[in-house]
């Protein structure tokens, strides 16, 4: 177990960067990716514009707390606290930006080896699967 301050931050010197708290690296995870970055005010970049066309990647992105702003392909969703975006094909171009200093992103990738869960498959019977 470990508390998010007790993770150390990743710096480059940049001081317009929001806190990137490296999870993935600091926890031992090797098979998804997983930061979390706080914006230390508003109308910062959290998510630079890119796409994962050559790893392959989906991306899922959750605000813990506050407001940003996604560019999917052009098209701008707001989100608050308590909502995610999943960016499930890699061609996508995207980016993100706080709405509100404080705001936590928790974004979590994984490459392109389908995912193969424990659970029983009765356990989704009633949820539908996007196509």
């Amino acid at each position: 177990m470990s508390e998010i301050t007790s993770v150390p931050r990743v710096t480059d010197g940049d001081p317009g960067d929001p806190d990137w708290y490296p999870l993935q690296h600091a926890l031992g995870i090797d098979t998804f990716g997983l930061n979390l970055f706080v914006a230390t005010r508003a109308e910062q970049v959290l998510v630079e514009k890119h796409d994962e066309r050559e790893s392959g990647q989906q991306e899922l992105y959750l605000i813990l707390a506050g407001r940003a702003v996604f560019q999917l392909d052009g098209e701008q969703v707001h989100v608050d606290a308590g909502t995610c975006v999943a960016v499930t094909d890699p061609s996508v171009s995207r980016s993100a930006h706080a709405l509100t200093g404080g705001t936590k992103l928790l974004v979590v990738g994984a490459g392109t080896a389908p995912f193969a869960s424990t659970w029983s498959p009765s356990h989704f019977s009633d949820i539908p699967r996007p196509e």
